[in-house]
């Protein structure tokens, strides 16, 4: 590209402009008739198309591109008045036009035709291009005419000149593909309530809001096409685009995520709709591991309506069976507290008759064991009818929802359905609590009945009154939440805290580094530090016994080119007067905005690299490093559960090996994408709380000499795991693809990524 100054007359030639002889074409204006929306966003984009060249009219403002459309057009004017420097009233736009051709650089206008050339060929993935919000075309419905705003008082003219260039060749000149303004959607697939529904219903699925633009391609043959990124596995996300060619496509596809969304909504607990990523690079979506499509939505939905109707037939038949429990422990505990009042009945009469002699004998003739007995049975019976009778009417009260058998069922069949289910699941769950809490109950009735009949053996030898009798039966009331009470229903479950990387990263960093400070001394961090580096691989050879010389050879040369590279490299007898002073006071560095004084770590100088370094000793420095890091590990435990990440490219995670894992997984399966291996396994181990590990926090990039340093991991999100240690077992495998788009190049072709996910769990 040219940097020399172009002069105006250069500039002219290469547009291919006369302004002595202005043509014809470029003089005839057409009346445009263009209506101003009264709302509309002009940051958003609807429609994209391949514009004829010849076809666009352009017009000139003198107001800024970030200005209101209504005022940019009022104050347009043809450009032939901007070409025209003869009349008096066009000299100071044609002064203008003389300026925005100075500012104007060819190279600039080369930039846009081969952008422009790129697009004739492809339509990026994304749709939008680099220069898209240069582009200020608009259409015209009235006059069915194309025209382009140009800003006078902006900064950048490419695409102006560019078009004006395209429309002065005299050869057949083909098609722009730019954004149109002010252009809502043509509606001939969806309707505009349409388009908002499946922005509203995408961003449930992929908490992202998508872009949506109908896009003409150069036969005029119209395509919708969907740009957005959804999570393909806990908080990756990939790029994904959606193309819906026809009427009949873009019809099916708003009525499957509709009918998603419905169910999804409705029934929050029962259907959660995951997505992935196709071969296509399209989105596609699933319930557990089945792929939901709109060709398979019927037969899906039928089975879906099944599988309710059967978890409806098992609820009711728990109901039953557990309504019998309850029943059964009602009658038992009323049983129990017929027993009770009896013998607190009995012991307030005893207080009372033993004052005289004669209440003496009529409490004796009262309270025959014989008698009372029966008095008690025959209550229990009673108490036992009236609950049969409680429980009959309660059936009557409870019908059963008919379920019809039918060929297919609606949406709307299978929300009642689940709706039905739900409230089925309710009653379960309350019968539950209730059998739970009547067995706690029961169990505290007979110790108080055990009590109370101790009590009633000792009464004549304690003079005790009915309130001591009270406290006396209650003493050994069991506490209302009992432990062990959950063979019937889990209702007590054991809340652990879910470590999530971006509100917690920060706290244990900090953590993390103020452990380390104190338990790892120099040559430990100094050891971790080299396993950050690109010397892992060289050291996991050492570690295995599986180096030969000649890889030791290669990495120490490696190493010296590196260091030569640095200029870190000195002659061996060269004495280090700083130490670990290399710095003044004065020197001032960042971390994470905050300042500090502390020299960065040198892997050349903790292995002690010099133009003289022998094999041996390179390989000595190695398997010292090895020792100093088995060392660390046995001094550090993470201090919660957390779990980390490690993506390997077509290779199978060795356990023997030192092991560098992520605790960002967005950061791993970044770093794997970008290597050439199509298919990459990505490793999740869930670490508990105690496991041996040390994070990759500031103290192990930096010495803290001048105690300076800031405390936290600000540096790297990984950590060092000794797998070997941990007792790992498989929790399951899933798949998942993605999208690799190289962000420099909106035209680069698309490469899909499959990862296959290995999660371990850890005991």
């Amino acid at each position: 590209m040219s940097t020399k100054t172009e002069t105006m007359e250069e500039k002219l030639e290469y547009i291919g402009l006369n302004l002595d002889k202005i043509p014809a074409k470029l003089k005839k204006v057409e009346p445009l008739e263009f209506r101003v929306p009264k709302f509309y966003d002009e940051k958003q984009y609807r429609q994209y198309r391949y514009v004829p060249i010849k076809e666009i009219q352009i017009l000139l403002s003198p107001t800024n591109r970030l200005d209101e459309i209504g005022e940019k057009y009022k104050k347009a004017s043809p450009l032939a008045d901007y070409l025209d420097c003869k009349k008096e009233e066009n000299i100071l736009k044609h002064t203008t036009f003389l300026n925005m051709l100075k500012q104007v650089k060819i190279e600039d206008i080369e930039k846009v035709e081969e952008e422009q050339n790129n697009l004739n060929k492809e339509i990026p993935f994304k749709v939008k291009f680099e220069g898209n919000y240069l582009w200020q075309i608009y259409y015209s419905e009235n006059t069915d005419q194309y025209f382009m705003l140009v800003p006078t008082e902006d900064s950048d003219y490419s695409t102006f000149f560019y078009l004006l260039k395209k429309q002065l060749e005299r050869s057949r000149t083909g098609k722009i593909f730019v954004p149109i303004r002010n252009v809502g959607y043509s509606r001939e697939y969806l309707k505009k309530s349409e388009f908002e529904d499946i922005e509203n219903y995408l961003w449930l699925f992929t908490k992202d809001w998508p872009l949506v633009y109908e896009v003409y391609e150069k036969n005029e043959d119209l395509s919708i096409q969907i740009i957005g990124e959804t999570n393909v596995y806990e908080k990756i996300k990939s790029p994904y685009k959606i193309k819906l060619e026809s009427k009949e496509e873009a019809k099916k596809f708003y009525k499957l995520i509709k009918a998603m969304f419905i169910l999804q909504t409705e029934l929050p607990h029962y259907f959660i709709f995951k997505t992935n990523i196709g071969e296509k690079g399209e989105i596609r979506f699933y319930k557990e591991d089945t792929q939901i499509e709109y060709d398979n939505i019927v037969p899906w939905i039928y089975d879906e309506y099944k599988l309710g109707v059967e978890r409806i037939q098992e609820a009711r038949e728990h109901i039953k069976n557990n309504q019998k429990k309850l029943e059964d422990l009602k009658a038992e505990v009323a049983a129990q507290e017929i027993e009770y009042l009896a013998k607190e009945k009995q012991i307030s009469t005893f207080l009372e008759c033993k004052k005289s002699f004669f209440g003496k004998f009529k409490y004796y003739f009262k309270y025959n064991k014989k008698k009372n007995k029966g008095e008690i049975k025959q209550k229990v019976q009673v108490e036992a009818e009236r609950q049969e009778e409680k429980k009959s009417v309660e059936k009557k009260k409870n019908k059963k929802t008919k379920i019809v058998d039918k060929k297919n069922y609606t949406i709307e069949e299978l929300v009642d359905l689940y709706k039905e289910f739900e409230k089925l699941e309710n009653t379960l769950k309350n019968i539950m609590l209730d059998i739970n809490s009547l067995k706690l109950k029961k169990k505290n009735m007979a110790k108080k009945i055990e009590n109370a009949s101790l009590f009633i053996e000792e009464i004549d030898s304690h003079k005790k009154s009915i309130f001591e009798f009270w406290k006396y039966s209650n003493k050994d009331e069991i506490a209302s939440l009992p432990e062990g009470e959950q063979e019937e229903v889990n209702i007590i479950k054991k809340i652990t805290k879910v470590f999530d990387y971006e509100e917690d990263i920060e706290k244990l960093g900090k953590t993390m580094d103020k452990i380390q400070r104190k338990l790892l001394n120099k040559a430990e961090t100094d050891s971790v530090y080299i396993t950050s580096t690109n010397l892992v691989e060289i050291l996991n050879k050492v570690k295995n016994n599986e180096v030969v010389p000649k890889d030791i050879t290669a990495s120490l040369n490696e190493l010296k080119k590196e260091a030569i590279q640095e200029k870190a490299l000195t002659e061996k007898d060269e004495f280090d007067i700083f130490g670990g002073m290399a710095h003044d006071m004065a020197k001032v560095s960042k971390i994470n905005n905050k300042t500090h004084r502390e020299i960065a770590k040198d892997k050349f100088s903790i292995l002690d690299i010099s133009k003289t370094t022998k094999q041996i000793g390179y390989k000595l420095a190695l398997e010292n490093v090895i020792e100093n890091v088995k060392s660390a590990l046995e001094k550090v435990n993470i201090t919660e559960d957390l779990p980390v990440y490690k993506a390997m490219a077509d290779k199978l995670l060795d356990e023997k090996e030192i092991n560098v894992f992520n605790i960002n997984p967005e950061k791993e399966i970044k770093k794997a994408i970008e290597q050439e291996q199509e298919k990459i396994n990505f490793y999740k181990i869930n670490l508990k709380q105690g496991a041996n590990a040390i994070s990759f926090t500031n103290s192990i990039f930096y010495d803290n000499q001048n105690k300076t340093l800031p405390v936290g991991q600000d540096l790297s999100t990984k950590i060092l795991i000794d797998v070997s240690k941990l007792k790992t077992q498989l929790k399951g495998k899933t798949t998942f693809k993605i999208v690799e788009l190289d962000k420099e190049n909106d035209f680069t072709e698309m490469k899909i990524k499959e990862i296959q996910v290995f999660e371990y769990d850890c005991e």
